[in-house]
């Protein structure tokens, strides 16, 4: 059977330690400061976690932009070079234009390699959720199945990845362009913290909105416990940060309180770059696999 590699995008959130331990590769996408333009690189080479989010706080905008056709191009024709297939996952097509640019880099490479294939999923999620789903395509790629096989597990379960979010200030939000000034402005005013959701099309969406950090976090737990698959055959649940680390560990504990199978691997780290740059510090979110998501904005 014909090797295959996995790859993804900045999106993943998959830090050095995870995508040497899985296999998994990735393209960077951009993140612009003023004019300074870097690759969101996801070991943040560019610049600490810390300081990227202390940053955000001192009124820094952080911009980003999408991997191109051309970038894809190069790095399926190297795949195909060493003797490989191409499994390639991406951001949301909701969120950013990956899914897309790799679908226009598959076609012209496979006009040229007719013998090669190349596969495009579009993961329909982002940060960690998406990385857990590469983690599960090299689960099963290591079990032996196919690229077929893979991706055909991946597609019938991506919207089984559940992500329940909350963020900590809306102004960044509303900085990206994901709620309206006047929602940030009272928002901020009364206190209230989204939960947001990965909805069945893949755009982040608040479904909830709670008042104060505690009840938030509470409730978060809560439709964890209610949506949680403890019967998933490839469960792995992730507490992602964005610079609020001490909360997020004692969240990240509550959460594996009521995992019923304590020995589930469990992921914790900072939210990267290019999510970072629109949820702002203090989001905290935590993601499994669950009931299939339905809900669509």
């Amino acid at each position: 059977m014909k090797k295959f590699v996995i790859v993804s995008d900045s999106c993943s959130d998959l830090n050095q330690e995870l995508r040497k331990k899985y296999d998994i590769q990735y393209l960077c996408m951009r993140v612009i400061e003023d004019i300074v333009d870097r690759p969101a690189d996801l070991d943040w080479q560019f610049m600490p976690a810390k300081t990227f989010y202390d940053k955000m706080r001192e009124g820094t905008r952080f911009t980003t932009s999408q991997i191109t056709a051309s970038d894809y191009e190069t790095a399926f024709e190297g795949y195909i070079a060493d003797g490989c297939d191409v499994l390639s996952i991406s951001c949301s097509s909701a969120l950013s234009g990956s899914y897309k640019a790799s679908t226009v880099a598959r076609d012209k490479v496979l006009s040229k390699h007719p013998d090669a294939k190349i596969i495009c999923i579009d993961a329909l999620n982002a940060c960690i959720g998406l990385g857990l789903l590469c983690i599960t395509a090299s689960k099963l790629r290591a079990e032996g199945k196919s690229i077929d096989e893979t991706a055909q597990f991946i597609e019938q379960n991506k919207l089984k990845m559940n992500q329940v979010a909350f963020a900590d200030d809306l102004v960044y939000l509303k900085r990206a362009g994901r709620v309206a000034p006047t929602s940030a402005f009272f928002g901020g005013l009364l206190k209230i913290k989204p939960i947001i959701i990965s909805d069945a099309a893949g755009q982040n969406v608040a479904v909830e909105k709670v008042k104060g950090r505690v009840s938030v976090t509470k409730r978060a737990l809560q439709i964890m416990s209610e949506r949680y698959d403890a019967h998933f055959p490839y469960q792995i649940v992730a507490v992602a940060h964005a610079d609020c680390e001490e909360e997020a560990k004692q969240f990240a504990e509550s959460v594996k309180a009521l995992l019923p199978d304590k020995n589930v691997e469990f992921l914790f780290d900072y939210i990267g770059p290019i999510v970072g740059a629109t949820v702002g510090p203090g989001t905290m979110a935590v993601y499994f696999f669950g009931e299939e998501v339905t809900y669509k904005a």
